[in-house]
């Protein structure tokens, strides 16, 4: 399986292979790569790195609940020895749950219990799984299109903790523990000098950062950003993240956290030249662009977020949830708007024709994106006026599935469907299948 990982990260780097076809949030790869003397790397929905030690395993971040006994199997056999101790990178339940495997182990065998260490702000994550598990259930099942997932309600809290550093030893290996906000306010990212190996979580993914998912809580795109600055000063010479595939070789691992650090820099200074200009939201999200030359990587490819949803999410963090319109600091219901506008044009039905056409490529917008953009508008308009029209909700059907299959990232393909799915079903009890 080594040589097929770190072939596969070959030519993925590039460009030999769509990183789309190898989406680095898809799900369980299996097998093993070792990348070093005594380092393991465990390709899986969400990676696990593996240190062998003196005194037993390190190992960083520990899989789903879904895939933690097949990497449990995976690594016994690469190594009899225990689990010392388990590094949270940051709280997202798909790092966080291997570690009862590993418990239940010790206790049968009669060895000391691993320890779990983490940054001093993910306990409050869990604290707020538990108290929104129910949110967590729709958003979650809508990103990802899993009618079916549960939300979990008990979590394995961390033994230890730490602020901004923490150097660990083990079995005489060292590892250092540094904190920073990224794509969470809990993020660890793990240097390994002896190795010269870098476990950064999910800072870099293999993808353009995911620093604007739009369903879920704050993210620290400038952090992010200084945090990626700092790894590269160690001068790295493997990289691996927590979610996509090895990155091998000095020249590389800089190359691709200067890339990852310079994407999320120009949209932050382009963000804020904006903001502090006075434009409203609307302006800046039509008008930031991130460097043609770096949205070019195949390690950059919006596959699962996208810089558009960046911009959005900056403009929460440094400016608030009003977007500057004022019809939209105290707003009217939707369905009243909706119903006013179809009334003017028409009808419901007449703004769903609109709608289709738009969708379907005709109409006079300018260019294609920007008429898939408005069809969704008015698909959106015509259902909330006429919510039990079922030809209404086979145009939203429609209109949002056709924007499933043009869109590129995982949030934005989650949500259309989902639209798409709703509409299908209230129109013939049918969901369309997804794009």
């Amino acid at each position: 399986m080594t040589d097929d990982v770190l072939e596969i990260a070959d030519r993925l780097w590039r460009g030999e292979i769509d990183i789309a076809s190898q989406h680095p949030v898809s799900g369980y790869l299996g097998g093993l790569a070792e990348v070093g003397d005594g380092v393991a790397f465990l390709p899986s929905f969400a990676n696990v790195s593996a240190f062998a030690t003196g005194d037993g395993l390190v190992l960083v971040d520990t899989g789903s609940s879904f895939v933690a006994e097949a990497v449990h199997g995976t690594l016994r056999g690469w190594s009899p020895a225990r689990l010392h101790t388990a590094v949270y990178s940051h709280g997202h339940i798909d790092h966080v749950f291997g570690v009862p495997v590993w418990e239940a182990e010790a206790q049968a065998r009669g060895w000391p219990a691993p320890e779990v260490v983490a940054h001093q702000a993910l306990p409050a994550r869990f604290d707020r799984y538990v108290a929104t598990a129910g949110y967590n259930e729709v958003i979650n099942q809508r990103q990802f299109g899993v009618p079916g997932l549960r939300w979990p309600t008990e979590y394995r809290y961390p033994d230890r903790t730490y602020a901004e550093r923490l150097d660990l030893e083990v079995g005489g290996l060292g590892f250092e523990l540094h904190h920073a906000r990224g794509e969470t306010d809990d993020h660890t990212w793990t240097w390994v000098p002896h190795h010269r190996v870098l476990c950064c979580g999910d800072l870099f993914i293999w993808a353009s950062p995911n620093a604007g998912n739009p369903q879920k809580v704050q993210r620290y795109p400038k952090e992010w950003a200084d945090a990626l600055r700092e790894m590269l000063a160690l001068e790295p010479e493997v990289l691996l993240p927590g979610h996509g595939f090895p990155v091998v070789g000095a020249g590389r691992v800089r190359q691709a956290l200067t890339d990852t650090a310079e994407l999320l820099e120009s949209l932050v200074d382009q963000t804020l030249a904006l903001m502090n200009a006075g434009a409203r939201l609307d302006e800046v999200l039509h008008s930031v662009r991130p460097p043609a030359a770096l949205m070019d990587r195949p390690y950059l490819q919006p596959v699962y977020d996208e810089p558009e949803f960046v911009v959005r999410n900056l403009w929460r963090l440094y400016g608030g949830w009003w977007d500057g319109n004022p019809a939209s600091l105290k707003p009217a219901p939707e369905a009243s708007l909706a119903a006013e506008l179809a009334a003017l044009a028409g009808g419901p039905a007449v703004l769903a024709g609109r709608a289709e056409t738009l969708a379907s490529g005709g109409g006079d917008g300018d260019g294609e994106e920007q008429s898939m953009r408005v069809a969704c508008h008015l698909a959106e308009l015509a259902a909330l006026a006429a919510p039990e029209d079922t030809g209404v909700q086979r145009v939203r059907a429609a209109v949002f599935g056709a924007a499933a299959r043009r869109a590129t990232s995982t949030m934005a393909k989650g949500v259309f469907n989902w639209a798409a799915r709703e509409s299908a079903t209230r129109a013939d009890g049918d969901a369309p299948e997804a794009s």
